[in-house]
């Protein structure tokens, strides 16, 4: 009785972004026409309207995204309408996915597919589906991470944004959004990450968004207003 109770606060709150989002993305046609499917595998609407208050109030100029899917639709059409200097990498596991989602959406031309097929390694004698070798694959840092992918794990999911923090310094500025914060695996991760980047001295600053789904947003120091979108 009380899991019911929660699964109907939960989707009751999801109702309500559901509008938030909506009035968010309110005079933007090329998002209001934009076919999107919400839920399920793909983002929530805690987490598209997180996706849009930091695209449209940070306007970051590098991205990367873990994970081709409905948010890189999304990412691609600010990038042809209100980001126009920005470039955007999305980090793959499936060639044959990419091959797929090409035939129905065609992403923006700063929009660039990079497939890092599934690996496994080990975090903390736990066996977790990475990207492999992520931070050779990205030769750059970011002003934005998206993070919903790999495949997730039932243990510290999606380790490799972890391996990405610790090549951080100290006055790097960035935004990490963290989806699916509500399973036990991300959450061991994003716990990590948070040590990882306290032990470098940062400052950094969270927020937790709940619908159906969590979404964990963490930020440097330049954005301290980051947990209260």
């Amino acid at each position: 009785m009380i899991d019911l109770l929660y699964r109907m606060i939960y989707h009751l709150e999801e109702l309500e972004w559901a509008n938030v989002y909506h009035d968010s993305i309110r005079g933007k046609d090329w998002l209001t026409g934009l076919s999107l499917n919400v839920g399920r595998w793909a983002g929530s609407y805690t987490f598209f309207y997180i996706l849009n208050r930091v695209l449209n109030d940070y306007q970051p100029k590098t991205i990367v995204e873990f994970g081709l899917g409905e948010s890189s639709k999304f990412i691609s059409a600010y990038l042809d309408n209100q980001l126009k200097l920005s470039s955007h990498t999305i980090v793959e596991e499936s060639e044959d996915w990419k091959d797929s989602f090409s035939k129905r959406f065609t992403l923006s031309k700063r929009s660039t597919v990079k497939i890092a097929p599934l690996t496994k390694t080990k975090v903390n004698t736990h066996e977790v589906n990475s990207y492999g070798q992520i931070t050779k694959l990205l030769d750059k840092k970011y002003d934005l991470y998206v993070i919903d992918g790999p495949l997730g794990s039932p243990n510290y999911s999606r380790y490799d944004i972890v391996e990405i923090a610790k090549t951080f310094d100290k006055d790097d500025d960035f935004i990490i959004i963290f989806d699916d914060h509500q399973r036990k695996g991300e959450q061991q991760t994003f716990k990590a990450l948070k040590s990882t980047l306290k032990e470098k001295g940062m400052e950094i600053h969270t927020g937790i968004y709940r619908g159906n789904k969590e979404v964990a947003v963490l930020a440097s120091k330049a954005y301290p207003f980051i947990g209260s979108l």
